[in-house]
C-alpha cells in the first residue's frame, strides 16, 4: 500500500491524539436510574429509595398497550408465582409512560389481572418525563386512525440490586423457575 503525505499525516496526528490522551477525561455512560417521585395504585408516594434493600425489577408501559405490555407482566407474573414466599423479597414496578390516562385507580383496576406484588407508579407529566429520562427509556405517542394514541416504548425489564443501581435488562425469555432462579442471586 503506498501512503500518501496527507494519509500519513492524519494518521501520524490520530496517534499522537491517542496517545496524549488520558482515559480518565472520556466520557462515561450516564447510569441508568436515579431521583424519581411516582405514585403508587394505592396513592402512596414511591420514590428512588424504595428501591433499596430489595432487587427491583421495572417495566415502562401502560395500561391501553394491546400486547407488549400485557405479556410482559404476565410474564414477570409467572416469575414471581415460581419464587414462591421469596417474592415478597422483590420490588417489582410497572410505570407508565402515558400519565394522561394511566392514573393510580385505572392502574390498580389494570394489575388486577397480574400478580398481586406487581406495583403500578403513575405520576404527572413532569414526574413521568423525568423518570424516563433517568432511565433512558424510549417513549413517543402516536396517533391512531381512530384518533386516538398509541405509545411507542422500550420494552426491557430493568434489574437493579439492592442499592438501588442497575444490573442489566432482566431476561423474560427463558422458563419461569430459570428466571425466578436468576432472580433469586439477587435476594
Amino acid at each position: 500500500m503506498n501512503w500518501t503525505a496527507r494519509q500519513l499525516m492524519i494518521v501520524a496526528s490520530f496517534a499522537a491524539f491517542i496517545a496524549g490522551c488520558d482515559m480518565r477525561d472520556v466520557a462515561q455512560p450516564a447510569p441508568i436510574g436515579g431521583a424519581f417521585q411516582l405514585t403508587d395504585q394505592d396513592g402512596k408516594t414511591v420514590t428512588e429509595a424504595n428501591l433499596k434493600g430489595k432487587p427491583t425489577l421495572i417495566f415502562f408501559g401502560y395500561t391501553h398497550c394491546p400486547d407488549v405490555c400485557p405479556t410482559a407482566l404476565f410474564e414477570i407474573s409467572e416469575v414471581l408465582h415460581a419464587m414462591d414466599k421469596n417474592a415478597d423479597r422483590v420490588n417489582v414496578y410497572f410505570v407508565t409512560v402515558d400519565p394522561e390516562r394511566d392514573t393510580p385507580s385505572i392502574m390498580k383496576d389494570y394489575l388486577s389481572s397480574f400478580d398481586p406484588h406487581l406495583k403500578g407508579l403513575s405520576g404527572d407529566a413532569e414526574q413521568t418525563r423525568k423518570v424516563i429520562a433517568a432511565y433512558r427509556v424510549y417513549a413517543k405517542k402516536t396517533p391512531t386512525v381512530d384518533g386516538d394514541y398509541s405509545i411507542d416504548h422500550t420494552a426491557l425489564v430493568y434489574l437493579m440490586d439492592r442499592d438501588g443501581k442497575f444490573v442489566h435488562p432482566f431476561n423474560l425469555k427463558r422458563t419461569p423457575d430459570e428466571a425466578a432462579a436468576d432472580l433469586k442471586r439477587y435476594l
